[in-house]
C-alpha cells in the first residue's frame, strides 16, 4: 500500500530528492490538486445535495404545517357535528323519557283502577254467594245484603 501510495504521487524512494524546494513544490502542487478536487466535488456533487435536501426538508415543513392545520380542522368540525348530534340524541331521548315517565303513571293509575274494581267485583261475588246461600227465613239479611250490593254497584271510585 505504501509503494502504490508512493507511485500515485511520483515519488521514488530510490532517488535521492532533488532538491528541498522541489519536493515541496510538488507536495504543495499535490495539495492544491486535492483542495481543487475536494472544491470542484463539493460544487458539482454536494452543494446540488444541500440544496435538494434543503427543499425538501422545506417542502416537508410546509406540507406539514398544511396537514396539521387541516387535521386541526377536521377535528374541531367533527366535534362540533358530534355535539350536534349529541343534542339532537338528548333532545329525543328527554322527549321520549318524558312520554315512558307519562305513560308509565297512566299505566300505574290503570292497574290501581284495575285492582279496586277487581276487589269490587270480588266482593260483590261474595254478597251474592251470601245472597244465594240465605234461606227463606233470612229476610233481614237478605234486604241488608241487597243494599249493600246496591252501595257497592252505585259506589264510585
Amino acid at each position: 500500500m505504501l509503494l502504490s501510495t508512493w507511485t500515485k504521487a511520483c515519488i521514488n524512494p530510490s532517488e535521492p530528492p532533488e532538491s528541498v524546494k522541489s519536493e515541496l513544490a510538488k507536495i504543495n502542487k499535490r495539495q492544491d490538486d486535492l483542495i481543487r478536487f475536494i472544491r470542484h466535488f463539493e460544487e458539482t456533487q454536494l452543494n446540488p445535495m444541500v440544496k435538494v435536501t434543503h427543499a425538501i426538508s422545506v417542502r416537508f415543513d410546509t406540507i406539514m404545517k398544511n396537514l396539521g392545520t387541516k387535521i386541526d380542522s377536521e377535528m374541531a368540525a367533527s366535534r362540533e357535528n358530534i355535539q350536534s348530534i349529541l343534542k339532537k340524541i338528548d333532545e329525543v331521548y328527554g322527549s321520549q323519557k318524558e312520554l315512558m315517565q307519562d305513560v308509565s303513571n297512566k299505566q300505574n293509575l290503570l292497574y290501581h283502577y284495575q285492582k279496586d274494581k277487581t276487589n269490587q267485583l270480588f266482593n260483590l261475588i261474595a254478597l251474592y254467594a251470601d245472597l244465594a246461600s240465605c234461606g227463606l227465613t233470612d229476610w233481614k239479611r237478605k234486604e241488608r245484603l241487597k243494599e249493600e250490593i246496591d252501595k257497592l254497584i252505585n259506589s264510585k271510585p
